[in-house]
């Protein structure tokens, strides 16, 4: 078992993560399982997704990657 060292930055907190467990992607999603906290790798294209599905259109990738505006 590895381990991550936390760090605190004001009121945030960062996980440095070791060599191995480093992400590709300069986005990371954010939950909670339990008392697990799970960070994923935000993928920059939608080659997973097809052996899952199909190919997706340009219609579905342009939804799928739109951000609600702040209200």
């Amino acid at each position: 078992m590895e381990f991550a060292k936390v760090l605190r930055h004001g009121g945030l907190q960062a996980v440095g993560l070791p060599e191995d467990h480093r992400f590709d992607s300069a986005e990371a999603r954010i939950r909670r399982h339990g008392a697990a906290v799970i960070l994923e790798p935000v993928s920059q294209d939608w080659a997973w997704l097809v052996p899952l599905v199909r190919p997706v259109d340009a219609d579905f990738e342009s939804a799928a990657v739109a951000r609600p505006e702040a209200q």
